[in-house]
């Protein structure tokens, strides 16, 4: 649907320019006289320029729409990650230190390879693994709901996202210190690349 409106505003632009420039040849023809080459002509370049602004104006407008639109997406696809961030963030904050805001753990795309890389480097407590594994199992409804939200972004985005979902319905199910780990690294490093995809 969005190709063929944008197809819709392109194909116009497209004639306007291509009669603008048409024309315009037409009047700097040497031995073209007459009041249709004096009076139309002139008017008619100008109408294919406006048009031809008209609508490219038009087609800004739309894509920032589209941009706008999919932002809105993605950013209620990563919101729906929010809790388990959440808890992964207070799972690794040090002594006297602040947890994230939530619009950094929603918006900000460094903040999970970040939790990756600190993961890696220390042991998370059980009470933290057991926060994560209820988080995941209460979340996991949520997320499996949200697949389509994720193919309106792209076919990329989809895949990604069925696989953030599986990595977190195999943590909310492990049942060892190992199974909770290398369930987390691979919900992280799923996120990663369905970040990396962009909107």
């Amino acid at each position: 649907m969005m190709r063929s409106s944008r197809f819709m505003l392109v194909a116009p632009m497209a004639l306007f320019g291509a009669a603008g420039i048409g024309l315009l040849a037409y009047f700097f023809m040497p031995g073209q006289e007459g009041p249709f080459h004096d009076n139309l002509v002139p008017e008619l370049i100008g109408f294919c320029m406006e048009g031809f602004f008209l609508v490219g104006l038009l087609t800004l407008l739309q894509k920032s729409r589209e941009r706008a639109y999919r932002k809105e997406l993605w950013l209620s696809l990563r919101g729906a990650l929010r809790g388990v961030l959440s808890n992964l963030d207070i799972a690794l904050l040090p002594p006297n230190a602040e947890p994230a805001r939530t619009e950094e753990l929603e918006r900000d795309l460094k903040i999970v390879p970040r939790f990756l890389r600190e993961v890696s480097n220390s042991r998370l407590d059980l009470d933290s693994m057991l926060a994560l594994k209820k988080e995941c199992a209460e979340t996991i409804g949520l997320a499996r709901d949200m697949i389509p939200v994720a193919a309106q972004l792209s076919a990329r985005h989809m895949r990604w996202w069925i696989a953030i979902v599986n990595s977190m319905r195999q943590l909310g199910r492990a049942q060892s210190r190992e199974g909770v780990e290398q369930s987390l690294f691979l919900l992280l490093e799923n996120i990663i690349e369905f970040d990396a995809v962009g909107f």
